[in-house]
């Protein structure tokens, strides 16, 4: 299963919550710890409305490109009728598989996985696929949430609850070769309920 939440999350990617979600999840914050700027290449994995594709692609504004990915078309319709009312035309999107996001190899700045990473089983490939779509020196953004009742179990029972601890992806990204260049422990509470915990992790190739 990837990039598809459960039925009751998935009001949170619709476009009525975006403005609200900028606030909770601190949006301009996360995407200053980057390097993406005009001009720039970069994805976005499970982009599911587009929410984040659309402040990507205002970032690196018409000379840069965004690369949505996801599973579902119907998902990826409404990102193009999202970009097509904000009259932003760079970006592109992706119909991508379970294992792979079909990304050009060796263009991308930045890639980005919000909410997502604990959705995906072939996390292994996955890693593989972004590690040969960026360029040297090219980053990795992974933001996750923490839920109370899974902290300290095992990684299959947190993904079974929809959570990920930042220890599992911490290693997954080390041993996919990537260098950690920062992390935030607590960037808040998810949809600012107390009992899930956002992180962040931000790698580099």
């Amino acid at each position: 299963m990837l990039f598809v939440c459960a039925a009751g999350l998935q009001a949170q990617y619709t476009e009525s919550d975006w403005e609200e979600r900028d606030q909770w999840m601190k949006t301009d914050s996360l995407l200053s710890m980057t390097t993406v700027g005009v001009g720039d290449k970069v994805a976005d994995i499970g982009c599911h409305e587009g929410y984040l594709s659309m402040h990507l692609a205002q970032k690196v504004m018409g000379t840069g490109r965004v690369y949505a990915v996801d599973i579902r078309e119907d998902r990826l319709q409404k990102l193009r009728a999202n970009a097509h009312d904000r009259k932003l035309g760079n970006i592109i999107t992706i119909l991508g598989d379970t294992d792979n996001p079909k990304l050009p190899e060796g263009e991308l700045d930045a890639v980005f996985i919000f909410d997502t990473y604990h959705e995906i089983d072939a996390h292994k490939k996955m890693l593989q696929h972004v590690k040969k779509a960026l360029k040297p020196g090219g980053q990795i953004m992974i933001m996750e949430k923490l839920k109370d009742w899974v902290r300290g179990k095992s990684r299959e029972e947190q993904v079974s609850s929809h959570s990920l601890a930042p220890k599992y992806v911490r290693e997954e990204l080390k041993q996919a070769g990537f260098t950690i260049v920062s992390e935030i422990e607590d960037h808040g509470d998810w949809e600012r309920e107390t009992n899930k915990q956002m992180w962040v992790i931000l790698a580099e190739k």
